[in-house]
């Protein structure tokens, strides 16, 4: 689903993306060229989407953890392409970013980064934790903190799956990701 012209758009989607363009996004972009079609829909997504990204309780470096792991539990190269240099501003190491785009898990992992490993595995399985995950989750992020990485997952996932059935475009030129784990980008094409 391409991007809807202005003039093309019902009056509802114009205030949907005049709300969107008004906001930290700056515009109808990625998903949310496609979720535009139902603009209701995309408003509450994008309120949720906000707070999960720029003011949740999560600390950022494992937030963009939490994204591009689902970014690759989905191959999203959109999702994948906007959050990889997040990540790496966030403080995310290289070597875990490589080996995420790998699908692998790090050899070498901080406490708090093999806990959000571990929980983002389980969700992507049956969406259950173990007693005794829940009370590692607990102590790492607090129950707010828990609240909001299961919200994130869910809410990447339903990003990375409107982008998959529409497939959303990179920008162009913008390279595709390296999914083998290379340096998490390589020089091809988006799609």
């Amino acid at each position: 689903m391409p991007p809807i012209a202005v003039e093309r758009m019902t009056d509802a989607q114009r205030a949907a993306a005049a709300e969107i363009s008004a906001g930290r996004r700056g515009g109808v972009v990625g998903p949310f060229a496609a979720a535009l079609r139902s603009p209701e829909c995309m408003r509450r997504l994008q309120h949720l989407g906000a707070y999960l990204r720029f003011d949740s309780t999560i600390d950022p470096r494992l937030r963009e953890e939490v994204i591009l792991l689902t970014a690759r539990r989905f191959t999203q190269d959109y999702e994948w392409w906007t959050h990889e240099p997040l990540a790496r501003a966030a403080g995310v190491a290289p070597a875990t970013i490589d080996a995420i785009a790998a699908g692998n898990v790090p050899p070498t992992l901080d406490h708090d980064e093999a806990v959000v490993f571990e929980l983002c595995a389980a969700l992507f399985a049956d969406g259950r934790v173990s007693d005794a995950l829940y009370a590692r989750a607990i102590d790492v992020l607090g129950e707010s903190g828990l609240i909001d990485l299961v919200s994130a997952v869910g809410y990447y996932t339903t990003l990375a799956l409107i982008m998959n059935v529409t497939r959303t475009a990179l920008p162009e030129g913008a390279p595709a990701p390296d999914w083998s784990g290379g340096s998490g980008r390589s020089g091809g094409s988006g799609g």
